[in-house]
């Protein structure tokens, strides 16, 4: 992504760290499993009664609650968690409870509006944003895993006030849950931009693909249910993404609004296209197109991100 990718070799501990999680969902919750053996004191911060009783239980934090002035407290890191737009609700009320110097970090899919919100912090707070480049169709604490994020590209953007010791810390944290951390360069609000068209393409146009994909399967298997009994794997695979959670990706949706239209349009000039020569029956122009495709979907050709 034009950004400096950091390897630091096998995870670090950080005995002595404070952490506190907002949100133990999938995202959170793996995170927390991850991080439990490897942090000091691990705090876990979630609206849900259920969750948090859950995360006890489990041993996954070393306490819970629903308080979100108790539970960040003291911590030296504050990693958001959250639905995108929660993140920006909760960002203004953290600035009068987090401790000076505190790391604050977030995990949401969009960052332009993140990383605008992180601007407007009062200066005793250290902001990065971040986009774990991993995830699952399932959600909630009970599909979290701790090896979630093993191999996963996690991108960093800090602000200009961000000093090196927050971002170095990050990293590390980043890298003891096996995730390998990507520096964005340029500005964070070039960079927050930048990073949202590009994950637009990547990752929001391929769940809004699935739902489209889901919803035509679902109109004809109306008529005729014997389609259920006919699809496999190539319909499994294409439309898993349309089974994500629909509150997180509706916040990712209408945060990257105009990059995800734009991603959107120029899936409907290839679909258009590709109908064209359907139509005409252009055997020739249409094979050709296709393995022109298939030579950049390659393995070979993709290899660095497959």
């Amino acid at each position: 992504m034009g950004g400096e990718e950091a390897n630091f070799g096998n995870g670090p501990a950080l005995p002595s760290l404070r952490v506190a999680i907002v949100g133990l969902g999938l995202m959170g919750g793996s995170l927390a499993l991850a991080l439990r053996d490897r942090v000091g004191y691990l705090c876990g911060v979630d609206r849900d009664e259920e969750t948090l009783a859950q995360a006890l239980r489990r041993g996954i934090v070393d306490w819970a609650t629903a308080d979100l002035a108790a539970g960040v407290r003291d911590a030296q890191v504050v990693i958001l968690a959250t639905p995108v737009r929660v993140i920006l609700d909760l960002l203004p009320r953290l600035g009068g409870l987090l401790s000076p110097g505190c790391a604050l970090l977030d995990l949401g899919s969009t960052k332009a509006a993140i990383l605008q919100a992180m601007a407007r912090l009062p200066a005793h707070l250290h902001p990065i944003g971040g986009h774990p480049m991993c995830g699952r169709e399932r959600s909630g604490l009970a599909a979290a895993e701790a090896t979630l994020y093993e191999g996963c590209t996690f991108v960093l953007i800090p602000l200009a006030r961000t000093p090196p010791t927050a971002l170095g810390l990050a990293q590390r944290l980043v890298q003891a849950v096996g995730a390998r951390p990507l520096v964005m360069d340029g500005s964070a609000q070039e960079a927050g931009l930048r990073h949202d068209r590009l994950v637009a393409a990547i990752s929001h146009l391929p769940y809004a693909l699935a739902v489209a994909l889901a919803a035509t399967a679902q109109e004809v298997g109306a008529a005729d249910p014997l389609l259920w009994a006919l699809a496999a794997s190539g319909f499994r695979d294409t439309s898993r993404l349309a089974g994500s959670d629909v509150t997180m990706m509706t916040d990712i949706l209408l945060t990257n609004r105009g990059a995800v239209l734009e991603m959107l349009d120029r899936a409907q000039a290839h679909l258009d296209a590709l109908r064209e020569k359907l139509l005409r029956e252009d055997e020739r122009a249409l094979r050709s197109w296709l393995a022109s495709v298939r030579a950049h979907r390659s393995p070979e050709a993709a290899k660095s991100v497959l």
